[in-house]
């Protein structure tokens, strides 16, 4: 039976969910302390990050740490597809127990970087999320494409292309182990 892409997400999310939960706090900072080196990169930029889910890599401490310094947004559920918000607090939990900030008039039309959360990647390092196509939809609607970088608390990659032309792909994914560079985006960015 061919692998689809049905298929490969049951298998990472299982992975992921089943991952032991002892090491969660040191996985976390791993992949913190990888974020924040890497955006340090960035000078005066505008970051959509996520809110995690309990089973995803927890990003709450980089954003703590570089509010200050950058302007943050996070998702907004919106229909099928979400906007962006300034990220302040309280969060509320909203659809799919998703954390939020409240709603905003502000229309965001640019940002510089994305941090997104998957579940999984294929040979094109496209992005393999929860089903919904939420932030395939979003990143449709983006004039210009941010760099991008996707966040994985276990690394689940097939080498068969089982995306979608429609699926976001990425610069860089970090994970706890590994760190992978899109040398084909790198190229394309020149």
């Amino acid at each position: 039976m061919p692998l689809t892409k049905t298929i490969f997400r049951q298998n990472c999310l299982d992975k992921i969910k089943n991952s032991p939960k002892h090491n969660r706090v040191y996985k976390n900072a791993k992949i913190n302390f990888k974020l924040l080196k890497e955006l340090k990169k960035f000078k005066n930029k505008k970051i959509l990050f996520y809110t995690s889910l309990p089973f995803e890599a927890n990003t709450a401490k980089s954003i703590k740490i570089i509010r200050r310094k950058y302007e943050i947004f996070v998702p907004f559920m919106e229909g099928e597809s979400f906007k962006m918000v300034p990220f302040r607090l309280p969060l509320k939990k909203r659809k799919f127990g998703i954390y939020e900030a409240g709603n905003s008039l502000r229309k965001i039309k640019k940002i510089d970087v994305a941090i997104v959360p998957v579940v999984g990647v294929d040979g094109n390092l496209q992005r393999v999320g929860f089903g919904k196509g939420m932030y395939d939809r979003f990143f449709a609607k983006l004039k210009k494409r941010p760099y991008t970088i996707f966040i994985q608390s276990e690394f689940c990659y097939t080498k068969e292309f089982i995306c979608d032309d429609y699926d976001i792909t990425c610069d860089l994914i970090i994970t706890p182990r590994v760190e992978v560079q899109n040398k084909n985006m790198a190229i394309n960015r020149k």
